[in-house]
């Protein structure tokens, strides 16, 4: 566990290999968000590229820091880490529980709202990469 909090740029550089390979599975599939009375549909080959490239900019700003020797907050990474991975990883598990049945549609509405709380939780533990990067440029550089 403590690899992961001083090089939290192998979590997300070594991850996008493996979304890579999961999003040319399933590139025929489209992603269908409903807010209030609105859709969003997103294919999920675009969504995949997004998360990419997203993973690949939060990895190389996490290595950039670490090579020029700025410490980093071993909690912020923790929570930032956490946040990403057991959001996404969440979310994926809830949505394999979706009823197909007209007669469940409580209970798949009731998912749906945890599944958008789960997600905008993570979406808002994101706001937790930057502060760890300023904290990271004003604190004073490692010893080592």
């Amino acid at each position: 566990m403590s690899k992961i909090i001083n090089r939290p740029h192998l979590v997300f550089l070594l991850s996008t290999p493996i979304i890579i390979l999961i999003g040319f599975l399933i590139r025929t599939e489209i992603l269908h968000i409903n807010v209030l009375d609105t859709y969003f549909v997103f294919s999920k080959t675009d969504l995949t590229i997004m998360i990419v490239i997203l993973f690949m900019i939060i990895g190389l700003s996490y290595l950039l820091m670490i090579k020029s020797n700025r410490s980093l907050s071993r909690w912020l990474s923790l929570i930032h880490i956490s946040l990403t991975f057991g959001g996404i990883l969440l979310i994926i598990f809830l949505a394999q529980l979706f009823r197909e049945s007209k007669m469940e549609y409580d209970f798949n509405n009731a998912l749906s709202s945890a599944i958008s709380l789960i997600a905008l939780i993570t979406i808002i533990g994101q706001i937790v990469f930057p502060i760890n990067m300023i904290y990271g440029l004003i604190k004073n550089k490692t010893s080592g």
